[in-house]
């Protein structure tokens, strides 16, 4: 039987077949570290780290699968991941010592494909606390990487705003199968889920 797919559902699988790629064995893929001091270079890093990208795009199309509908509930997960994601790069930046921060990466990878598949729907408080767990550890990592950066701030700056865009094409894409071909976006969150657990095989 052929799926005609229309070019909004053609763009959004190519987006979130994209956002699934990724083959190194450390959680924290993607730029070097210490090279982060500009907006640009902030704005980059969530991009070409892999790790950070899928779980930003699988927050967006987790809150946009299990949405009762277009309003508030859209919402929670990638504010929440937004807002705590800041909240951990300034614990980073202060040199707080957190454990087990490239395998709770990695969980966030199997934890949000997960969510992604199951279409699991929470409390929108429970789906930002829950999210917003995993997004500390991200930005913890971003915070150690910038610690001593004169341009620190700008450089997250950066970071928030393609995390946004990140969170957003993951919404949109998300909102654009989750009636027909919802199985390409479950497919997606199968990948990322799979990235995270090929990612702590390889650290245990």
């Amino acid at each position: 039987m052929r799926i005609a797919l229309s070019h909004r559902h053609t763009a959004a699988l190519l987006f979130i077949a994209a956002s699934t790629i990724g083959t190194s064995a450390s959680a924290h893929t993607g730029a070097e570290s210490h090279i982060h001091n500009s907006f640009l270079s902030g704005f980059a890093h969530p991009l070409f780290g892999l790790d950070h990208l899928a779980a930003m795009v699988a927050v967006g199309l987790w809150s946009a699968l299990a949405a009762r509908n277009a309003g508030r509930d859209l919402l929670w997960g990638p504010v929440g991941f937004a807002a705590m994601l800041l909240v951990g790069a300034v614990l980073g930046l202060q040199g707080v010592a957190l454990p087990a921060v490239e395998p709770m990466i990695a969980a966030s990878l199997l934890v949000t494909g997960l969510l992604v598949v199951s279409r699991l729907r929470v409390p929108g408080l429970v789906a930002a606390l829950g999210v917003g767990v995993f997004a500390v550890f991200h930005g913890v990592a971003h915070g150690y990487e910038l610690a001593g950066s004169d341009s620190a701030w700008m450089t997250l700056a950066g970071m928030l705003t393609a995390t946004v865009l990140l969170h957003s094409a993951g919404l949109g894409a998300g909102w654009a199968l989750r009636h027909r071909h919802v199985w390409l976006a479950r497919a997606a969150g199968a990948g990322v889920a799979a990235f995270g657990g090929v990612l702590l095989a390889q650290m245990a």
